[in-house]
């Protein structure tokens, strides 16, 4: 059963996007997912703005002919902690690539955008990839 009696901090606020279908925890929902996370996974450290991913694999540079590549910059793979609300069966963030990374179109950020991942600028999601480590905790509400 789900606590509401968490208590957090909030270190700092980044203009983001996230799903355009709103939010949800169920596989195949294209929602962004709530609750205690973690960071499972780093992803991308090192290249350059402006990598392009598909799968998690460098595919190029969005200024090189990849306008429209929708997860560049850097991954911060998410890992659900809650049992049977974000981690396990069919609403594991994990299991449903649920990542915080950049975006090609920074004029969406502050409004609804994604397929369930959160989008952040560069300028926000650079510093922030330096300094988290795998295992930082993450509230999404």
């Amino acid at each position: 059963m789900r606590s509401n009696r968490i208590s957090y901090e909030i270190h700092r606020q980044y203009r983001v996007s996230t799903s355009r279908f709103g939010v949800g925890q169920r596989e195949g929902s294209n929602q962004t997912p709530l609750g205690l996370h973690c960071i499972a996974e780093k992803i991308g450290g090192g290249q350059p703005v402006g990598t392009a991913f598909r799968s998690r694999k460098v595919v190029g540079r969005i200024w090189q002919g990849l306008p429209h590549e929708p997860i560049v910059h850097r991954i911060l793979w998410l890992e659900g902690l809650e049992p049977g609300f974000n981690r396990g069966g069919q609403v594991d963030s994990h299991q449903r690539y649920i990542y915080i990374h950049g975006t090609h179109d920074e004029l969406s950020l502050g409004r609804p955008a994604s397929r369930g991942c959160i989008h952040l600028a560069a300028a926000d999601l650079l510093p922030l990839f330096d300094q988290l480590r795998v295992g930082t905790l993450l509230w999404i509400q």
